[in-house]
């Protein structure tokens, strides 16, 4: 039985994991547990999402959208890279899942298949933790590095305090049997990478490699090193100048007294 974290343990893993935490106000006690008469847990897996647009931490946290109730997520990811924790409890996130699509995230299967309506369904707020990563989903705005990477380690430190492996890690549209298309867009990079975009099995695979090392760790970078800058002609004619000098006063230094 996989239990829902309490608050302070959720920060604390988090922040271990190397992630910089905010408390939006009320979210020790904001679920939808009460009002829907359901029980968030036992947990199974993590469910990445993209908000669809910008600034959406009120509407995440607590406001929602029209036909659906805030909280929206358990976490709302910032492009700044902080992590503003919303609920602690039950959240619409999710909606309902494909059986089989879920059945392969709770197995830790290697491949996920396409989610299929015929298997039947699962309320996935029961079972998964919900995250928010802000964009807007046309496909075009881009994840910064800095929000990329508190992802990697948000998804990192569930699997390490559950003993998860990568492949509890599912995104909405591996689940959902409404044809969600989040996440989606591309990437600024991540470690030695370049922009890419954003995939399932990429995403699993940063994730994957984390769990391989300590929560302390961080991916490796490349820095471009400064060109040395050309001189110009001046400066080379300065220079011959002052070769030709100094090697006079060698000369004149060797002559007979």
């Amino acid at each position: 039985m996989a239990a829902p974290l309490t608050p302070d343990r959720l920060i604390a893993i988090l922040k271990a994991e190397g992630v910089k935490v905010s408390e939006y106000p009320g979210w020790r006690t904001r679920e939808r547990d009460d009002e829907t008469g359901k029980t968030f847990g036992p947990v199974h897996m993590i469910l990445n999402h993209h908000t669809g647009g910008r600034d959406a931490l009120d509407t995440v946290a607590k406001n929602g959208v029209a036909g659906l109730p805030g909280p929206l997520a358990q976490i709302y990811l910032a492009r700044t890279g902080v992590a503003w924790l919303c609920s602690k409890g039950r959240a619409n996130h999710a909606g309902l899942m494909a059986v089989n699509a879920y059945t392969s995230f709770l197995n830790e299967a290697s491949t996920h298949p396409a989610p299929s309506k015929a298997s039947g369904t699962i309320d996935g707020n029961d079972v998964a933790y919900g995250i928010e990563t802000e964009n807007r989903g046309d496909g075009k705005d881009v994840y910064p590095r800095e929000q990329y990477d508190a992802w990697v380690r948000i998804n990192a430190a569930f699997c390490r305090e559950y003993d998860w492996s990568a492949e509890s890690c599912g995104c909405h549209k591996e689940t959902s049997i409404e044809g969600k298309p989040d996440p989606l867009g591309p990437v600024e990079g991540y470690g030695t990478r370049g922009q890419f975009a954003f995939t399932p099995n990429q995403f699993r695979k940063d994730v994957a490699e984390r769990l391989k090392h300590p929560a302390s760790w961080s991916p490796p970078t490349t820095t471009t090193p400064t060109p040395t800058p050309t001189p110009t002609v001046e400066q080379r004619v300065a220079a011959l100048e002052k070769t030709v000098a100094d090697q006079g006063k060698r000369l004149a230094a060797l002559e007979p007294k």
